[in-house]
């Protein structure tokens, strides 16, 4: 079943950084962007989250904040033009 219909979004080309594409499974990636693109913005604080709200709405940058199981903290940003998301480690920005 696909969640397309419920997209904020729409991610257009989707790059992942060198040290990120290392630490981080294919899977794990894919699962992130879809929460991202669904506005689930992972954990972010309440005032990332409005901005973020407000962006979808005037066309701001995006970011979304998650960390996986072994505990690697690592972000999506999505451009405010919507041309680039990047997976990308926090070092990295």
């Amino acid at each position: 079943m696909s969640n397309e219909n419920q997209f904020k979004f729409h991610i257009n080309q989707a790059v992942v950084t060198r040290a990120a594409a290392e630490l981080l499974t294919g899977t794990q990636i894919y699962a992130a962007l879809r929460l991202h693109q669904l506005g689930d913005w992972g954990e972010i604080c309440e005032e990332d989250r409005l901005a973020n709200e407000d962006s979808l709405l005037n066309q701001g940058r995006l970011m979304s904040v998650f960390k996986t199981d072994a505990g690697t903290l690592f972000w999506i940003i999505t451009e405010w033009d919507r041309s680039v998301t990047t997976v990308l480690l926090p070092e990295d920005y």
